[in-house]
């Protein structure tokens, strides 16, 4: 479980095949002693395992297994060798609930389809999956490429506003037009849908 509050930016630095998916390396400033094997890290939103761990100079580099589903269903197949990747480490008991509740089960992959940038805030314009559009909601919660954000208008599109601290500690500077990136909806909304779903056909 995560928050969408992220906690450093790693660096892809190895990239293999493994089975009918991939092995990724992945350097970040985590103490390497604070990274347990099987632990889950949010990589661009998407929950992965770590399967090894070591210390380098600046921190830890860890490596993770992606199943072809995964590649296929998310932005990782166009992750390549030097790409920066929004990373958190999963919630302890305790910790402070900032963003919103994040599974790190991505729903699929989203365009930025326009970019505005003032001086105190950048507005982004995304084009969702189709079957998405009903799970989000002015106002609500949504996890883009792992960073929790607030929609701000919703139809056939949808826009989020992020400040100037967000795009600076996060890999959002360097996102454009026609980039694609991953989207979770909004937990409470996954299971609302479901509940309607189910109520409407009696099961």
């Amino acid at each position: 479980m995560f928050t969408g509050i992220v906690t450093d930016v790693g660096r892809i630095v190895d990239k293999i095949p493994f089975g009918d998916g991939a092995r990724l390396a992945i350097e970040c400033t985590y103490p390497a002693d604070g990274i347990a094997i099987g632990a889950s890290i949010a990589c661009g939103g998407c929950c992965l395992t770590a399967t090894t761990v070591s210390a380098t100079a600046s921190g830890a580099r860890f490596t993770v297994d992606v199943s072809a589903e995964s590649m296929d269903k998310t932005t990782i197949g166009g992750w390549a060798v030097g790409d920066p990747i929004n990373l958190e480490r999963s919630l302890k008991a305790g910790d402070e609930l900032g963003g919103h509740i994040v599974s790190g089960h991505v729903d699929g992959r989203a365009e930025i389809v326009a970019r505005e940038d003032e001086e105190d805030m950048s507005l982004f314009r995304f084009a969702p999956p189709s079957r998405l559009l009903s799970l989000i909601a002015e106002k609500g919660s949504v996890a883009l490429d792992g960073t929790s954000l607030t929609v701000v208008e919703a139809s056939d599109t949808f826009t989020v506003a992020m400040i100037p601290h967000t795009l600076a500690v996060t890999t959002w500077h360097r996102r454009r037009v026609g980039d694609l990136v991953n989207i979770e909806i909004d937990t409470i909304a996954r299971y609302v849908a479901r509940l309607v779903a189910m109520r409407e056909t009696g099961n």
